[in-house]
């Protein structure tokens, strides 16, 4: 199938790792230019030497923290225009109302929450003056899976979805499409090290974090595939009518309910 996303432009923050990473070399792929952020300047230079060795694709890295104050438009005048934006940075801490302090709180929510809310405010803007373009908002199924052990997340994920229907309910009226994706457990680093954090709570013994996993539809996580495919399908003129909505991938996980 072909999207015909070639040589198009996108921008794509966490990038260093995890889905980021994973998302970085599947727009690679399909032949769309690239622009990276992450803390980590290291594992950016090296996911670099790895893609342009791959793939004939520009790849232009920024090192920033975008919780701080101001970074947001430090990059967006760093990046210049886009076609595809993808806010995909930040990681809130899991734990009860009693374990994530306000500190904790307040930093994850400066980099997920407000990070992908300030990238919008300004990408949208130079979208629309280039008279079209892309938003995708990596989010999670924390915003439909109302757990009091992840409440920061699931907190910070509900918003994020009712500003992504917010936003994407009329961006069309500007050729801009703004759309929410929902993964549940991916087969990354970080979904292994709460799975561990969950059975040292949970269960007395984090090494017991596989029986968890278990509990997953085909006892297994998402592999990175299944979620990166699908935002690049969305990016792609193929999915031209979508905008305003989410799309959850989790196996049924947020389905899981009962009257009872």
């Amino acid at each position: 199938m072909d999207l015909k996303l070639g040589g198009k432009t996108v921008l794509i923050t966490g990038a260093s790792m995890g889905i980021g990473e994973h998302l970085a070399e599947t727009f690679a792929r399909e032949g769309v230019h690239l622009h990276l952020t992450a803390r980590s300047s290291d594992k950016l230079e090296a996911l670099k030497q790895r893609i342009s060795a791959n793939f004939d694709v520009d790849v232009t890295l920024h090192s920033i923290d975008l919780s701080e104050l101001g970074a947001a438009e430090k990059l967006s005048e760093a990046v210049g225009p886009v076609d595809i934006l993808v806010n995909n940075a930040g990681a809130i801490p899991s734990g009860s109302l009693w374990d994530v302090d306000e500190a904790a709180w307040r930093k994850a929510w400066d980099l997920k929450v407000f990070g992908y809310i300030n990238l919008c405010r300004l990408f949208y803007v130079k979208m629309k003056k280039q008279s079209g373009g892309v938003i995708l908002n990596n989010i999670g199924n924390g915003g439909e899976v109302f757990d009091p052990k992840y409440i920061a997340g699931t907190t910070g994920n509900a918003s994020l979805m009712a500003f992504t229907r917010a936003m994407g309910g009329s961006s069309l009226d500007d050729n801009i499409r703004v759309v929410g994706i929902n993964p549940g457990p991916v087969n990354t680093d970080r979904i292994y090290n709460m799975l561990k954090k969950r059975a040292s709570s949970d269960l007395g013994d984090e090494s017991r974090y596989t029986e968890l996993e278990k509990t997953y539809p085909l006892s297994r996580p998402a592999h990175r595939h299944e979620i990166s495919d699908l935002f690049v399908f969305l990016a792609s003129f193929r999915s031209g009518y979508t905008s305003g909505t989410i799309f959850t991938v989790d196996g049924g996980i947020t389905s899981r309910r009962s009257i009872i």
